[in-house]
């Protein structure tokens, strides 16, 4: 069986790389703010770069994915 963290940190990093496909494309269609287009920026690098902290925010969407699957499992069982 393949290790829970390291479920979290690939799910993390496809939350990661979804917000970034995302945040380009609200960057290009939608009127925002110079600041947030500049911090925007700063994140749209590979999840292995970013910082622990700025990780974090990705780590929180991949442990509700992960219960969704794994409360969906159980009531399968």
């Amino acid at each position: 069986m393949v290790d829970a963290n390291i479920i979290c940190e690939k799910l993390a990093e496809l939350e990661h790389d979804q917000w970034v496909e995302w945040s380009k494309a609200v960057a290009i269609d939608e009127p925002i703010s110079a600041g947030r287009l500049e911090r925007w920026k700063s994140y749209w690098v590979p999840y292995a770069e970013l910082k622990e902290h700025v990780k974090e925010h990705d780590r929180k969407w991949a442990r509700k994915a992960m219960e969704i699957i794994l409360n969906l499992q159980n009531t399968n069982d």
